[in-house]
């Protein structure tokens, strides 16, 4: 049976011993050396319930397991609440490792980039398959960190589930916000894990309730802590009305005994247990009606008869509708909790065929993918990673790629682990794949199996839509959503060593950039130097130590600058006309426009609109050129150079002579608008942060005075346990090497978090000295 069975492991770095361990490599090899024909197995990956013992299942079962026990989860979180060490312990219980990694020694099996391991903290998202009494999981270790948003936004855009890890300390962070929203705008169902509640002024019912306050969200109460910071030794599984306690001296936290809760030996405990119950019971019932008609016939008279599999099917359609979020606790570093929560994300969390995807009933059997992330490998080039919607995905498979309009071949297959991966020969409908040999393919990519499937499903699509629709927007309907870019706020130019070695500094940048689509590259039109564009301090740090670390080039970095964005305060008319003659052509464009500020605020993109007397002809032959012109003159302003924004523009005139160019219209558009940007009052805008800053009371006094000199101004100030927590605004510019004096000032206690806001007008005494600065004026 198992004749057939292929599995390779492949490692493209080189990493610890310690790293990934051979998962029950031994066990596994003394059950298969009775079968005939011997199979090799290099590595295996997970010690897979069913291989063991007699129950011996083919590879399709192994790797393509029924959708219904697909589960495929983001851990999301505030930087520093252990979604790394969560994931850790996840994997070691799982049997997919066979060693605890820490993210203080560096050897987690998630955090494998070398500036992740230095730094401590999650850089780049990481895919890990394993599985879980016989449930496949594909679980995602998202950041924390703001600089890379992101990350963690294309990784939920293709997730079924998620599980929001809080610091019990802490509650609800800036960061968890910031998830919380992704999640929400991704309708992503989830679960929330109160982690280290072993920690000095861990508080489960604090943290419970910023959950309801902050997030406005419903917890359901599945356990209760037993004992909290240093007291906290297990926690009390309230559905089952058990308690599990985890064995002191076990270093891994793999003992622990689940006993039930009696009167005679845990009164209190079973009271408490008892009245959480009741709650739970009538909180699900107020949210679902099956289970309220449920509850009020058969069990009206007394909860405790109450099956917990009848009240575990009510809390997974609750979750799955996201009218409430089922809580669980424990500690990860201490390996408490992490059993019961990976029970509880095959238990509540949905299966992809719970979800509703609109455009599967267009493409019906055949091949729907969305390419989620790009790494790029020195050895094999891009790897792809997908997430495959319908239909299968095998090597040397031919695909389409709708967003590029070109044809690509799989040249091989393999399930994610990580930095290490297991070649398969298959994978359905459902599954996270990772594909080599997509050489154009890019992040939010839609995959199909032919450009005729593509049409057959545009053509299903226009039928199921009637003839309302555009015909440009049927196209659009069979794109699986993309991910939205943040707009970079940081930039700083970036040189090689040498003019012999810009072609492998351009290599790597288009390289990276592909990896990672908030860095953007642009060349400075005056200077002609290469000009880095990024989402932070970090994340332009994290850029330059990569190009040297993975590339060999050591490049200079300029000096760290703010994004301003422009915009005026008045409205203007202009008219320019270009009047030119290329051999026997003669070209003639006259325009007249007005520039004014929109009443909306932030509106990155001009406005445009048209006068009356401007005619449907002219405008269906011209309108491209026009816009493209606008949009041009708006990539940059008048004052530094920064792109404008908040303006309308309302086209009152256009001549154009028989046979004029489309690029001589666009560029007497550009020009007319430069003229009235340069005649319009004028005003820079920067970009303002929401600043949040955790301190001790001892310390408040000189954050606050240090703020004020940083032109921030303070919201409120919050009580968090024995913290003070400061949340405010700041304008970026005053951000630079803001960690260094905050560590000074507080002797290394505080943390800050910092998020963009939005643009505000500088006032003009500020405007001024920027302005003297850029000229060199001071």
């Amino acid at each position: 049976m198992l004749s057939n069975l292929r599995i390779f492991a492949v490692n493209h770095k080189n990493i610890s011993s310690l790293h990934i361990c051979n998962m029950c490599c031994s066990r596994i090899r003394a059950s298969l050396k009775r079968i005939k024909p011997l199979v090799s197995l290099e590595r295996s990956y997970s010690s897979l319930p069913g291989l063991l013992g007699n129950d011996i299942k083919s590879l399709r079962s192994i790797i393509n397991p029924p959708i219904s026990k697909i589960r495929n989860i983001g851990i999301m979180a505030h930087i520093d609440a252990g979604k790394t060490t969560t994931t850790e312990r996840i994997l070691y219980y799982s049997g997919y490792t066979r060693s605890l990694g820490d993210v203080d020694d560096g050897d987690t099996v998630t955090d494998f980039m070398a500036q992740e391991r230095e730094r401590g903290i999650t850089i780049q998202s990481a895919a890990v398959t394993f599985d879980w009494k016989g449930y496949r999981v594909n679980l995602i270790d998202t950041p924390g960190h703001v600089d890379f948003t992101l990350e963690v936004e294309r990784c939920l855009r293709v997730l079924d589930g998620a599980v929001a890890v809080f610091d019990a300390s802490a509650g609800v962070e800036a960061q968890t916000l910031t998830v919380w929203r992704q999640a929400d705008k991704h309708k992503i169902p989830r679960i929330c894990f109160l982690n280290k509640m072993d920690k000095t002024g861990a508080s489960f019912n604090y943290a419970v309730e910023s959950i309801r306050e902050k997030l406005k969200a419903k917890p359901l109460l599945l356990q209760l802590p037993i004992g909290e910071a240093k007291t906290f030794k297990g926690v009390v599984d309230v559905v089952n009305k058990e308690k599990l306690l985890w064995n002191p001296n076990s270093d891994d936290g793999k003992d622990f005994e689940r006993k039930p809760l009696l009167e005679k030996s845990d009164p209190k405990l079973l009271k408490e247990a008892t009245d959480a119950r009741n709650a739970l019971i009538e909180q699900v019932a107020d949210l679902d009606d099956e289970f309220a008609d449920l509850v009020l016939g058969e069990f009206s008279e007394n909860f405790d008869l109450l099956p917990p599999e009848k009240l575990q099917t009510a809390i997974h359609r609750v979750t799955l509708a996201q009218t409430a979020v089922p809580v669980l606790c424990g500690s990860a570093l201490k390996n408490k909790g992490v059993q019961p929560l990976l029970d509880a994300i095959t238990t509540y969390l949905p299966s992809p065929e719970e979800r509703s995807y609109e455009f599967l009933q267009w493409y019906k059997d055949d091949l729907c993918a969305l390419a989620f992330k790009v790494l790029h490998d020195k050895q094999r080039g891009p790897l792809v990673f997908m997430r495959i919607y319908s239909g299968m995905i095998k090597p040397q498979l031919a695909v389409h790629n709708i967003n590029g309009n070109c044809t690509e071949r799989i040249s091989r297959l393999l399930l994610p682990f990580a930095d290490q991966h297991v070649e398969i020969p298959s994978l359905t409908a459902g599954n996270i794949a990772l594909t080599v040999g997509l050489k154009h393919t890019a992040t939010g990519d839609t995959i199909v199996s032919s450009r005729s499937s593509a049409l057959a499903a545009a053509r299903r699509a226009e039928k199921e839509g009637g003839k309302k629709q555009t015909h440009n927007s049927e196209a659009e309907r069979l794109l699986l959503a993309g991910v939205e870019i943040p707009e970079p706020v940081f930039f700083c130019t970036i040189e090689p060593p040498s003019v012999a070695k810009q072609p492998d500094l351009d290599h790597a940048l288009k390289c990276l950039q592909r990896e990672d689509p908030s860095l953007k590259v642009r060349l400075d039109p005056d200077s002609g130097q290469t000009v880095l564009c990024g989402m932070g301090e970090l994340h332009i740090d994290i850029i330059h130590d990569r190009i040297k670390r993975e590339y060999g080039l050591e490049t200079y970095l300029g000096p760290l600058q703010v994004a301003y964005r422009e915009t005026i305060l008045n409205s203007v008319r202009a008219t320019d006309t270009v009047d030119r003659t290329l051999g026997d052509k003669r070209h003639l464009v006259t325009v007249e426009l007005e520039a004014k500020p929109t009443e909306e605020t932030s509106s990155a993109m001009p406005v445009i609109e048209y006068a009356e007397s401007i005619s449907e002809d002219i405008l269906k032959d011209s309108r491209e050129a026009i816009e493209n012109g606008i949009h041009s003159a708006c990539l940059q302003g008048p004052l530094l150079g920064s792109p404008v924004q908040d303006v309308a523009i309302t086209l009152h005139s256009l001549i154009i002579h028989p046979g004029t160019s489309s690029t001589m219209i666009s560029a007497c558009v550009s020009r007319c608008m430069q003229k009235a940007l340069k005649t319009a009052d004028k005003q820079i805008l920067e970009p303002l942060m929401n600043l949040e800053v955790t301190v001790t009371r001892a310390h408040l006094s000189a954050v606050l005075a240090d703020l004020a000199q940083r032109r921030g101004s303070v919201q409120e100030i919050q009580t968090r346990q024995d913290n003070r927590v400061v949340v405010g605004f700041v304008p970026l510019a005053e951000t630079m090497g803001y960690s260094t004096v905050l560590r000074t000032l507080t002797s290394g206690s505080a943390t800050f978090t910092l998020e963009l806001s939005n643009y505000q007008a500088m006032n003009p005494q500020d405007q001024s000295t920027l302005l003297n600065r850029r000229s060199g004026l001071n």
